[in-house]
Order: structure tokens, then C-alpha cells, then sequence
């Protein structure tokens, strides 16, 4: 992945000091009441076995670009710590540049909201130790998901298939797929799309496309749910490497 690897962009534009000022006079007095930007506190609806679920994680702007080998290898330790447990279970992943795309499987509410603060305590371990490697002075401890994160109970054939073609193929709404280091690239390796069997182009009979002899994909379960093992064939027509998330057939 190293020769291939995106470029990191910067994160702060530079800012004059009477920006600063005036920053930091916004930032005086008591904390506006009100939830954070993000997924609202609601009451999560409860939540069968069979049922899969897409979940989104948004980091803070101070890890940087997510695509790199660095922080690709941080999620992938927390995907190992993860699959320790048998009620939650992380079926597929895709790291985009500020955030992550799951799809999960949880015997209930409960396994979903444990496994999911697992995950998240795991992951923001390893991307601090990431982010931190090579800096001056202490490692960096703070937050990495600042919001609640949002799910979404997946429950017909329909979404199961527009969630997995959403999770693998997120790369390219994002136009990932355009850049030099990854133009050549038919599936994202920033994501578990080489574990996924049911890739259109190949026919009638399916096999996992191996990467590069460096490469280390993410650990995740098959899927036990019948909507993401064959439900979602019925929901349309077998999912394609070049299609574009939520862009006309």
C-alpha cells in the first residue's frame, strides 16, 4: 500500500491573529447548551438479530487524512480487538479521509452499543499512537469521535443492497478513484471490498481477489444475517465495482 498511498492534505488553513482574537472572545464565557453537531441523543430504537446495521464515524479534523498506511493499520488493530466478541460483529468497513463506514451485526441493542464503545475505545488508541509516532513531545490522548455515532437498522433487501454498494463503493462518491496513486485501483483497499464475493464481475463463479504480498486486510466476520448473505440479491442487480453510491443507474 505504501506506493500507493494518498497524499495527506493539510488540515488548517493559517490564520491571521485578529482571526485569532476573535476566536478566541467566541469561545469565552459558559458552553451553549444543546447536543453537538452529529447524530441527535435520541432514544436508539431496539433491535433484532437479523437485522444489520450501517453505522457512520466521523473523527476530529487533528487525525488527518484516514487513507494512509499509518492510520489504515490503526483500524485494523482495532478491527482485531473486535472480533474477540461473538454478540457484535463487524461485517464489512471502508475508511474514507474523516470518516468510517461499518456494517454490523448485533444480537441486540445492548451488543450494539457495547460493541460499538469498544470499537471506538480501541480504534482512537491506535490512531493517537499513530498520529502521535515521530511528533515532539507527549503522545496525544484526546477525543478522536467527537459525535454519537449514527446507525441505521438495515431490514428489507432494497437497503441491505444500496447499504454493502454504499459501504464498498464509498470511495468513489468521494472520487477517491481519480487520484493518480489510485486510478488503476477496481476495488478500495482502504476498505473489506476484497472480501466480498458477490462483486458482478464475477459471474457465475465468485472467488476473493488477493492484493498485494504487503497487504493485510481488515478482520471481519462473514455475515450471518440472511439480509447481507443473500437477501440483499433480491434488492437488485448484482453490485458492480464501478458503481457510484447514490448516483443514477
Amino acid at each position: 500500500m505504501r506506493a500507493s498511498e494518498p497524499e495527506q492534505l493539510p488540515l488548517f488553513a493559517e490564520r491571521t491573529s485578529q482571526r485569532r482574537r476573535a476566536g478566541r472572545k467566541r469561545r469565552l464565557g459558559r458552553k451553549p447548551k444543546g447536543p453537538r453537531a452529529g447524530s441527535p441523543h435520541k432514544t436508539r430504537p431496539e433491535l433484532r438479530a437479523r437485522h444489520p446495521v450501517h453505522v457512520v464515524l466521523r473523527v476530529v479534523p487533528v487525525v488527518g487524512n484516514l487513507r494512509r498506511r499509518s492510520t489504515y493499520k490503526a483500524v485494523r488493530e482495532a478491527t482485531l480487538t473486535t472480533a474477540l466478541r461473538e454478540d457484535f460483529r463487524i461485517v464489512h468497513l471502508s475508511i474514507q479521509r474523516n470518516h468510517l463506514h461499518l456494517l454490523v451485526e448485533a444480537d441486540h441493542k445492548g451488543a450494539l452499543a457495547s460493541g460499538m464503545q469498544g470499537f471506538q475505545i480501541s480504534a482512537a488508541k491506535h490512531l493517537n499512537a499513530a498520529i502521535s509516532k515521530g511528533r515532539p513531545g507527549p503522545k496525544r490522548r484526546g477525543s478522536v469521535f467527537p459525535d454519537r455515532y449514527h446507525a441505521e437498522i438495515i431490514t428489507t433487501p432494497t437497503r441491505a443492497r444500496h447499504a454493502l454498494n454504499y459501504v464498498m463503493n464509498n470511495w468513489r462518491k468521494h472520487e477517491e478513484d481519480r487520484a493518480e496513486a489510485t486510478r488503476t485501483w477496481r476495488i478500495d483497499w482502504y476498505s473489506t471490498a476484497v472480501m466480498f464475493p458477490g462483486w458482478a464481475e464475477y459471474g457465475d463463479q465468485p472467488f476473493l481477489r488477493r492484493g498485494p504480498p504487503t497487504y493485510d486486510p481488515l478482520v471481519v466476520y462473514q455475515p450471518r444475517s440472511w439480509l447481507l448473505r443473500e437477501g440483499y440479491k433480491r434488492g437488485g442487480p448484482p453490485i458492480s465495482v464501478r458503481e457510484v453510491p447514490s448516483a443514477p443507474r
